[in-house]
């Protein structure tokens, strides 16, 4: 039963009868794999890679009591179908290999077998445009795949649905993934761990982190619930929704858009059929669309109401334990890329430019994405020295693919490296000078040898000055002549700041500031 049957208790007849008009086209579109007493779960297909060392998951639908067999790299696990139809199996956890094999699931009636099936890293790698962009469009990236042995991907289908579905559309291919941050992470994932890659990409451009969240989160995120009523009492956008999916294909612009913008259904379409796909995380590139505004809830455009760059953080937090919840893995890594320089200011603070930490910019979302971290098995990749001024799509996205690829080594293949730049451990506060001391600071220096850049200092008053800095040993020592007694430090807080700190790895330090004052 879908979760969002109790929401539904209230509404009137003829608005059960839209969802169901809506729902019903799903349910109709993505045919069941083999034969009607035995189906497969969608993910499984030819050419899949299967998760190493964890317990993998294999699941599907057959008529009740109904006996089931699977077969794979020796193993033969048994299953009975539920009174409700479903049925489901766990392979042991293998290693990871190369060698194609068949997993094979069968009834005492019917057989269904899938071929060329690996073992290595699986990941989900979700978001809006910047993890959909292509691969096409970096030529650096491009030129990868003649380097890249062992790649593969399942491109879920872009479409919503008003209701969690059980199926999905798409297939494995012995194809890179067509993202340009998908392909070169798992390029240089599997030069690291020398194993077969396999990336789930379920992604649309313009999707705000409410697209890809399920309808019980309006249990625990406040504003989530607010945006659920309000859609469930919208039926001019009900009606559009039904419209466009039983309408011409392919969709105009327009009503592409304008399905990728909404709240919940792309989650019921295109996660909640993966799930409990076994993987080893999730790689999230969104928040683009949720920094419209600082404060969020805007009541126009329609669009951009949402939580706003303030209650990211939060959000983020709640939808990351949520997967977790859905995938029954406490364990499931995200990694998080944190948006790169760009500059927009927003209306709601100063109009002090690109580099100033006042403005109401980028540098509060970044905030809000490092809050992830507060989470076990969560990293944050740094883009700071990153972006284009004035293009929020900027094509350097080689350097993101190659530091997600040294964080999940780390993080997930136990590998020894340094996968990090300088991040702040401390700030020592002496009389007329603050000392910045910096963790995974070996070999601290600037790229340009130039003294560090990007530092700003404040009192109590809240005015932010331009720091002098100077590089001493793994510390950063910062002083200003407008101000006698500093306190605070903000560092690359700002839309588009000009930073060259780095360590021995080139990789650059990370935002921080260690005042409280609200934007």
């Amino acid at each position: 039963m879908s979760n969002d049957q109790p929401a539904m208790r209230h509404r009137s007849p003829s608005h059960l009868v839209r969802l169901a008009i809506v729902a019903g086209c799903f349910l109709l579109s993505y045919p069941a794999t083999a034969m009607a007493d035995l189906s497969v779960a969608s993910p499984f297909t030819d050419n899949a890679v299967l998760q190493q060392k964890m317990l993998v998951p294999v699941w599907g639908s057959a008529d009740p009591g109904t006996a089931i067999t699977v077969e794979f790299d020796g193993q033969k696990q048994q299953s009975v179908a539920d009174a409700d139809g479903t049925w489901k199996v766990q392979l042991n956890p293998m290693p990871a290999s190369a060698e194609p094999q068949t997993l094979q699931v069968s009834s005492s009636t019917t057989t269904v077998s899938f071929t060329n099936v690996v073992v290595g890293e699986v990941w989900i790698c979700s978001g809006q445009s910047n993890m959909q962009f292509s691969t096409a469009a970096v030529p650096e990236i491009q030129s990868l795949a003649a380097s890249s042995e062992n790649i593969r991907c399942f491109e879920v289908k872009r479409t919503v649905a008003m209701t969690e579905q059980d199926r999905l559309e798409g297939k494995w291919t012995e194809q890179p993934p067509n993202s340009a941050v998908a392909f070169s992470f798992a390029h240089f994932l599997e030069q690291a761990g020398d194993v077969p890659v396999g990336i789930v990409l379920a992604c649309w451009g313009s999707s705000s982190i409410e697209a890809w969240m399920p309808r019980e989160m309006s249990d625990t995120v406040p504003h989530f619930k607010t945006m659920m009523d309000e859609f469930d009492a919208d039926t001019d956008t009900q009606d559009r929704i039904a419209s466009i999916l039983n309408g011409k294909k392919p969709w105009s612009r327009a009503d592409d858009i304008f399905l990728r913008r909404q709240s919940n259904i792309l989650y019921n379409a295109m996660i909640h059929p993966l799930v409990p796909y076994a993987s080893r995380g999730l790689v999230w590139y969104q928040g683009e669309r949720n920094t419209q505004s600082m404060f969020g809830m805007s009541k126009e455009p329609w669009f951009s109401r949402h939580s706003g760059i303030l209650k990211y953080g939060p959000t983020l937090k709640a939808w990351i334990e949520r997967y977790r919840k859905e995938w029954g893995n406490e364990d499931m890594h995200f990694l998080v890329v944190m948006l790169p320089g760009y500059f927009k200011p927003l209306p709601t603070g100063p109009q002090m430019g690109p580099e100033h930490p006042s403005t109401h910019s980028w540098a509060w979302m970044r905030e809000s994405q490092l809050q992830s971290l507060e989470l076990p098995h969560t990293s944050v990749v740094n883009t700071i020295d990153l972006g284009d001024l004035k293009n929020i799509h900027p094509k350097d996205k080689l350097p993101i693919g190659q530091r997600l690829a040294l964080l999940a080594a780390r993080e997930t293949l136990g590998q020894t490296i340094e996968a990090e730049g300088p991040k702040m451990q401390r700030v020592e506060v002496l009389d007329d000078r603050l000392v910045v001391h910096f963790e995974h600071a070996g070999g601290l220096r600037t790229l340009d040898g130039n003294a560090p850049t990007g530092f700003w200092l404040s009192d109590d008053s809240q005015k932010w000055v331009p720091a002098t800095a100077e590089l001493r040993g793994q510390t950063v020592v910062l002083s200003s002549s407008e101000l006698t007694h500093p306190l605070y430090v903000r560092y690359a807080f700002a839309g588009k700041p000009k930073v060259n700190l780095v360590n021995a790895a080139k990789l650059p330090a990370s935002p921080f500031r260690t005042d409280s004052f609200q934007p």
